[in-house]
C-alpha cells in the first residue's frame, strides 16, 4: 500500500507537523507516494520527496512547487489539458493541532470522499479540547484528575492548592504549559497559556507521578463486530517533572530513546482496557496515542493525542504493517439515497 502525507496547517504546531513528515519519510521511504504541504495561507503544495528538508519550508522555497487543489475524490495538479488527478490511494492526516486535529481537515476530506488515516470529525472535536476530553473520558468510564476550567476574560478565582499545572485547552506539544508552585506565579502562568488559547485547564501537578504512553488502532472486519486492536509497546517516558516543548521534541529528535515500561501484567491490561474504552465507536480510522497516569494502581487519562508526533512510529514493532492494515480497513459510511418521492407527493397535493 502507498500513502500520501498531508502536513503543515495553520497551527501553533505547524513546525512539529513538518518534523513529523520528515520523520515518516525516513521510516516509510518508498511507501510514500506524495507529500502535500498546507501552508499558513491554506494553499496546498505538492512537495517532491527530495525536498523534504526543514530549510525548504523555512526558506519559503516550497512556493516554487506545484500548487494543487481539492475536488471530489482527490487532489488535482495543473496539467497541459487542465487538471490531473494525482491519485492518492490513502492519505495520512499528519497536521498536528488546529486544522488537523480540530476537525477542519477531517470534514474536508470526508466531504470530498478522500480515504484517509486520521480522526474523524467527532473524534477530533472531543480530543482537541482538553475540557471535552475529560468529559468524554468520564462518560466512557475512564478516570481523569480533577480539573478546573478558566476563561481568558473571566475573574481569576483560583484555588491555592499548590502545586498545579496550567495547560491551554486546545493545544498540544506542551506549548504554553507551566507548573504553579505558589500564588506569585499564577498570573504569569495564566498569561503565558492565554497567549495560545482563550481557555485553560488547571489540574493537580503530582511530582514523580508514573506516566505511560500507549498508541494503537482498531481494525474492523466484516460486519464491524469482529475487531482487533493493534497496540504499540507501552512507553514510560524518560523525562523531567515537566516535559516542556524542548524536552519533548528537540531532545527526542537527538536521542530517540524509547523505554518500554516495566509494569505488571495487571497494570498493562488496565491501560489497554482504558484505551479501548476511549477508542471504540469514535476513533475508527485513526492511529492515536493515549497518555495515562498510574496512581495507587489506578489508571487515569492524561490526554488523547489523535495525531501523535511522527504517528508514534517509534513505539511499534512493525509500524508499516500497522498502517497498511489500518489503511485497508478504513470506516465507510452507508450511501444515502434520495428518491424525491416526498417532494413529488407534496407537489402533487399542491397541484390539486
Amino acid at each position: 500500500m502507498k500513502f500520501g502525507i498531508l502536513f503543515g496547517g495553520v497551527s501553533w504546531e505547524h513546525e512539529i507537523s513538518i518534523v513529523s513528515a520528515i520523520s515518516l519519510k525516513k521510516v516509510l521511504k518508498e511507501k510514500i507516494e506524495y507529500f502535500i504541504f498546507l501552508d499558513l495561507a491554506r494553499n496546498f503544495y505538492l512537495i517532491p520527496t527530495e525536498n523534504m528538508k526543514s530549510n525548504f519550508f523555512s526558506s519559503g522555497d516550497y512556493e516554487k512547487c506545484p500548487q494543487i487543489s481539492l475536488k471530489s475524490g482527490g487532489f488535482y495538479k495543473p496539467s497541459f489539458f487542465g487538471q490531473k488527478d494525482i491519485s492518492i490511494r490513502t492519505l495520512i492526516n499528519l497536521i498536528h493541532g488546529a486544522d488537523g486535529e480540530d476537525g477542519k481537515i477531517a470534514s474536508i476530506l470526508e466531504f470530498y470522499k478522500i480515504p484517509f488515516i486520521g480522526p474523524r470529525i467527532e473524534a477530533s472535536v472531543l480530543s482537541f479540547n482538553k475540557h471535552f476530553t475529560k468529559l468524554y473520558a468520564k462518560e466512557r468510564g475512564v478516570k481523569t484528575l480533577p480539573f478546573e476550567v478558566v476563561q481568558k476574560y473571566s475573574p481569576r478565582v483560583i484555588d491555592d492548592n499548590f502545586p498545579f499545572i496550567v495547560k491551554p485547552s486546545r493545544l498540544g506539544s506542551s506549548i504554553g504549559v507551566n507548573v504553579i508552585d505558589n500564588a506569585s506565579e499564577i498570573d504569569y502562568a495564566l498569561d503565558s497559556a492565554f497567549e495560545f488559547d482563550d481557555e485553560v485547564i488547571l489540574e493537580p501537578f503530582i511530582k514523580g507521578v508514573k506516566e505511560y504512553n500507549l498508541a494503537g488502532c482498531k481494525i474492523s472486519y466484516g460486519d464491524n463486530t469482529d475487531n482487533e486492536y493493534i497496540f504499540s509497546i507501552i512507553e514510560e517516558p524518560r523525562k523531567k517533572d515537566l516535559l516542556d516543548f524542548e524536552n519533548k521534541y528537540l531532545d527526542f529528535a537527538r536521542t530517540e530513546q524509547v523505554i518500554k515500561a516495566d509494569i505488571s501484567k495487571t497494570i498493562e491490561e488496565k491501560i489497554k482496557e482504558a484505551f479501548k474504552k476511549l477508542y471504540i465507536h469514535k476513533f475508527e480510522g485513526a492511529l492515536i496515542r493515549c497518555d495515562f497516569f498510574v496512581i495507587e494502581n489506578e489508571v487515569y487519562l492524561n490526554e488523547i493525542n489523535p495525531i501523535p508526533g511522527s504517528m508514534a512510529n517509534y513505539l511499534f514493532e512493525d509500524f508499516q504493517n500497522t498502517l497498511e492494515q489500518l489503511g485497508s480497513n478504513l470506516p465507510k459510511k452507508d450511501p444515502i439515497r434520495v428518491s424525491y418521492k416526498y417532494i413529488e407527493k407534496i407537489q402533487g397535493i399542491k397541484g390539486k
